[in-house]
């Protein structure tokens, strides 16, 4: 591992800089990202004869692991009312995945593989865009240490996406149907759950709308035009198109422009429900 929970501060903790709104985005991030098991044993089964990616992918769950339980850790520290490893047992409890899969719902490994690229592309850009919206000097320095993990995870995964493709060959609009998918998919119950799990702490009274609004409402406002655009290029990249030019410039324009208007509206419904 490139740290540890020990190599943080947690002695510089200010408790007159903890945004609430931040806190509760954090306590649902801290859930996801300790949830790495049953993704690792899916990923096992897919890549069952690939031995190097399977060692890899033990070291991917510890670090998953470890950003979850450093979130949870500050989470508590934030709110001393708040308990981990109680909200983590709701989360798991009621979301689970498929984990006896043999070959990956992507219809490829290079799908696989691209699918893993978009979801460290936007872990990468998330902790990236709270790092620079939080004022918490403990917080601001784990999501600066997990964005770099996760950008490290995401160089990781492209590599092998490229190694596998040359042996796949997978056509270019199936790899870019792959990205998109994978990015639609962010609006499942994975990330509503657990900031219901997070915030409320028992799975009853869940309602996925209005917990969707609540954590989207939150997350979205933390994004600046600079995470945007560099979640773009990782996203054509792992598509298998250049990040560079006029047409990744307009991609960019666009995801900012669409990140801006659904924060904007995430906002308004928000003040509205309340």
């Amino acid at each position: 591992m490139a740290w540890t929970l020990d190599d943080i501060a947690w002695d510089r903790f200010d408790p007159t800089k903890v945004n609430p709104h931040i806190l509760q985005v954090v306590k649902a991030a801290a859930l996801v990202e300790r949830n790495a098991a049953d993704y690792t044993t899916y990923l096992g089964n897919v890549f069952h004869d690939d031995a190097p990616f399977n060692a890899y992918a033990a070291d991917w769950r510890r670090e998953e692991e470890q950003h979850g339980d450093a979130l949870g850790r500050w989470a508590e520290l934030a709110d001393p009312s708040f308990n981990y490893m109680n909200a983590f047992r709701c989360f798991t409890d009621g979301y689970k995945i498929a984990t006896d899969a043999a070959e990956s719902i992507r219809g490829s490994r290079t799908g696989e593989l691209i699918a893993r690229c978009i979801v460290e592309t936007g872990t990468s850009s998330f902790y990236s865009a709270l790092r620079d919206a939080c004022d918490e000097p403990v917080l601001k320095d784990i999501c600066n240490r997990i964005a770099g993990d996760e950008f490290r995870h995401y160089k990781f995964f492209l590599t092998a996406m490229r190694d596998y493709q040359q042996r796949e060959n997978v056509p270019a609009w199936k790899r870019f149907m792959v990205a998109v998918g994978r990015i639609r998919e962010s609006e499942d119950d994975e990330l509503a759950f657990a900031y219901h799990a997070a915030n409320v702490g028992t799975p009853e009274g869940y309602d996925r709308e209005t917990a969707a609004l609540n954590y989207g409402a939150r997350a979205f406002s933390f994004y600046r035009a600079r995470h945007v655009e560099r979640a773009a290029h990782m996203v054509l990249k792992a598509a298998g198109l250049s990040a560079q030019g006029w047409f990744a410039n307009v991609i960019s324009r666009m995801l900012w422009r669409f990140i801006q208007r659904r924060a904007h509206k995430m906002s308004q419904e928000l003040q509205r429900a309340a």
